[in-house]
């Protein structure tokens, strides 16, 4: 086993917020509870096979909870037969129509989205909140920076954070007013200073566990950045108990890039990390092609493993003392492998990847083994 670096570099250490804990479904979100990454479908929620279809993929790639929209009645009825088969728990997206809100939770919602302010008053909430409890539905107030109310943006003249935590308050206001304390809190806005800020001040003003998005991102790659850049703040300020990636790609990225922020903080361990060089005139075998080979090959590796392909033995051995599986590159058509920072023998450049995998997926085997095991004795 490769060396924990947290347990000797003590300043790699996150503190997270102190929030309480809420279940969507089977899932715990605050208090000590792993950070939950989520995504959205982006099928017509009535069309039950291709909702599945797409929830089952978000569950493969390792989703913890998956969001459906609710804008109509069939959307709403459709739950029924949608979480029949399917594993995660589903949130019911609810705007303006507080029907939907108490069917989605009559129909197998584990959460209603909602602002409460925007589905018809205070006796709306209230039997919305009386469906959600007697259904065992939890809440996510939902605050996006370019939906806040008119009078807010009269107040404050423009979207700002102050304008986004009133918002959320009040809301909450509204669902501490029925008793109901099962809901989380979402600021969201595609600027992520703006959002940053937003959260910041959230967390100071209430206990309760926070969903982190930066909405409306973009594509895939500036997406990323701008979910990185954002969610990660935050995340390294120890803020947030779920998150989600809002990408305008295939909602599997999402999860494959919320996953890969948790691990860059080690806040969630979920798949092959691979530490990889940029590749150089030193490199020993083609470090780009490899990795993205590598990619492809260990995706269905859902058991944290670390692993180092470096091309040349200026950092190829440093790095390797570090993760799970190693491989430097050297000369004359070779390289050298590692397991656990000890080197195991030289390896063809020819072979390596195959090499690799088998030893990926024989780690990979031993650590589902013990934690089957470590489960049965609790």
């Amino acid at each position: 086993m490769a060396t924990d670096i947290n347990s000797i570099r003590p300043w790699r250490t996150i503190e997270r917020r102190k929030s309480r804990q809420i279940m969507v479904g089977k899932v715990p979100v605050g208090g000590d509870a792993p950070i939950a990454v989520q995504s959205m479908t982006n099928t017509l929620t009535h069309d039950v096979g291709a909702t599945v279809g797409q929830v089952r993929e978000l569950e493969e790639a390792g989703a913890d909870i998956v969001r459906v929209s609710c804008p109509d009645p069939e959307s709403s009825k459709a739950l029924k037969d949608i979480v029949k088969e399917i594993s995660v728990p589903l949130v019911a997206d609810i705007h303006f129509h507080y029907k939907r809100g108490i069917e989605a939770a009559e129909h197998g919602a584990a959460c209603l989205r909602i602002n409460p302010g925007n589905i018809g008053g205070q006796h709306r909430v209230k039997e919305v909140v009386a469906a959600a409890r007697d259904n065992g539905c939890s809440i996510r107030i939902g605050v996006n920076g370019g939906s806040l109310e008119r009078e807010l943006l009269e107040k404050y003249g423009e979207p700002c954070p102050d304008a986004m935590v009133e918002s959320a308050l009040m809301h909450a206001r509204m669902l501490d007013d029925e008793n109901f304390r099962d809901y989380k809190i979402s600021v969201k806005a595609s600027d992520p200073f703006l959002t940053v800020a937003a959260y910041h001040q959230l967390a100071d003003a209430t206990d309760a566990p926070l969903h982190l998005g930066i909405t409306e991102a973009g594509g895939l790659r500036i997406g990323t950045v701008k979910s990185a850049i954002g969610m990660g703040n935050l995340l390294w300020a120890g803020i947030g108990d779920t998150i989600r990636v809002s990408l305008s790609a295939d909602p599997v990225e999402e999860i494959k890039v919320g996953f890969d922020m948790l691990k860059s903080l080690g806040l969630r361990t979920r798949g092959v990390n691979i530490i990889s060089c940029p590749s150089c005139a030193r490199q020993g075998f083609d470090v780009i092609k490899t990795v993205q080979i590598l990619e492809e090959k260990l995706a269905h590796i859902s058991e944290p493993i670390s692993l180092s392909i470096i091309g040349c033995v200026v950092n190829g051995p440093g790095e390797a003392m570090f993760t799970d599986m190693g491989f430097t590159g050297g000369s004359a058509g070779y390289g050298m492998m590692y397991a656990a920072g000890k080197k195991t023998g030289k390896t063809d450049n020819d072979d390596m990847v195959q090499e690799i995998v088998e030893a990926i997926e024989a780690k990979a085997e031993v650590l589902q083994a013990e934690r089957a095991a470590a489960e049965a004795a609790e």
